[in-house]
């Protein structure tokens, strides 16, 4: 590794560190200012707990999130998008620091890569915000049945793809290319599409090693995520109470998944979560429906 590359390398481990800090004060803020506290309850340090055990193998953790949210009732709709990330920012930030640190891509692909996603994020976080829970549904559902299809695709791209080669970085082209969709990824993840699944196909279809997707998707989503996180604390437009049992369930879930499980196969795992997903997508647009059809036609509500 080169001088410069060793440099580069510590700058974004010290930034990890600092907006890590950032959302530490943001959060701590917020939740001086809240009455009666709740502690998280088992459950949703256990859904913390797998959901970074696996999003540290690259499964990713926000479509499985999003279906135990939804199948046990935890968080208000509404509030998913912002719960999500907020509750899995410090656990995501500790993965980046561990594979930043072990597979040396590019660093100029690297840092481009990631402030593309954090100006997407930025900006999708202060849309999606200030959606009605009706439109959080749909768009939820809507991102659910994409992350369905992305999982599907990661499973079959040893089949269909077979476009991922050696490269550890990307120039002209191919570079503006993967700005562009990291941007768009960015923007998406604030309402619930997780990166690391299209991540891995955008790696492999601009032919680069897949390996290099571990810190370009986690290093992307650790910084984007405390900025939209701030966002979402700054409105109240997530649940503290879950959000702290993601936290604090997800970090002792990454440290066992890094050092010491390190692999699975993965694959059989991707097709478990594609029928849970699923059922998720479809019962979060279906209780849009419901809403929908509750709701009396403006002509019919007195003044």
């Amino acid at each position: 590794m080169s001088v410069r590359d060793i440099l580069v390398r510590d700058i974004l481990l010290i930034g990890l560190g600092l907006v890590a800090l950032m959302l530490v004060v943001v959060w701590g803020a917020a939740m001086r200012g809240k009455r009666g506290l709740a502690w998280p309850k088992p459950l949703e340090l256990g859904i913390g707990f797998i959901t970074d055990f696996f999003d540290t193998l690259g499964v990713g953790s926000f479509a499985v999130t999003t279906s135990f949210f939804k199948f046990f009732r935890v968080v208000p709709d509404e509030k998913i998008p912002g719960t999500l990330n907020v509750g899995h920012t410090l656990p995501t930030i500790l993965e980046a620091l561990i594979y930043i640190g072990i597979i040396g891509v590019d660093p100029r692909t690297l840092l481009l890569l990631i402030a593309s996603s954090v100006a997407g994020a930025w900006i999708g976080a202060g849309l999606v915000a200030r959606l009605p829970r009706r439109a959080v549904q749909i768009g939820m559902g809507g991102a659910l049945l994409v992350a369905a299809a992305l999982f599907v695709a990661a499973n079959l791209k040893g089949s269909y793809f077979g476009l991922s080669g050696a490269a550890l970085g990307l120039s002209g082209v191919k570079l503006w290319t993967g700005i562009a969709v990291n941007f768009c990824l960015g923007a998406l993840m604030t309402i619930g599409i997780g990166l690391y699944a299209p991540a891995m196909i955008m790696v492999s279809l601009l032919g680069m090693n897949p390996k290099a997707a571990f810190p370009i998707m986690m290093g992307s989503c650790a910084f984007l995520m405390p900025f939209a996180s701030a966002r979402f604390v700054k409105f109240d437009a997530y649940s503290l109470r879950a959000a702290l049992g993601l936290t604090l369930g997800g970090l002792p879930g990454v440290v066992i998944a890094a050092f010491i499980v390190k692999s699975l196969p993965l694959q059989d795992v991707r097709w478990l979560v594609v029928a849970v997903v699923v059922y998720a997508a479809v019962a979060m647009i279906r209780s849009a429906m419901q809403r929908r059809t509750a709701t009396p036609p403006e002509s019919l509500v007195t003044p």
